[in-house]
């Protein structure tokens, strides 16, 4: 450690990398956290199994009322086209 006087220069603070200054004190250090490292770490194969799991939790809320609703769009556009057919007008009482 440095410190003593240079009688040319004034005080001599050592040499390169040892300045003579006393030890640092609080020194910061920093880290990332994993989850930073790999923000995507695993997001394919949960999304996979999830969304899996998600469907088949709410299929039953969903596929039935979709299945109704097909077939009452389908008894409608039957029952529209017999009506509006030669033997579905002459069934109903209508004219040619």
């Amino acid at each position: 450690m440095g410190g003593h006087l240079d009688p040319k220069n004034g005080v001599f603070m050592g040499n390169w990398g040892d300045m003579g200054c006393p030890t640092p004190q609080r020194v910061t250090s920093y880290s990332v956290s994993p989850n930073r490292q790999r923000p995507l770490a695993g997001t394919a194969h949960a999304a996979i199994f999830n969304t899996f799991r998600r469907f088949r939790h709410q299929v039953l809320y969903v596929v039935p009322p979709f299945i109704g609703a097909y077939a009452a769009m389908n008894w409608a556009i039957e029952r529209n086209e017999y009506l509006n057919s030669k033997p579905g007008r002459l069934a109903e009482g209508g004219e040619e």
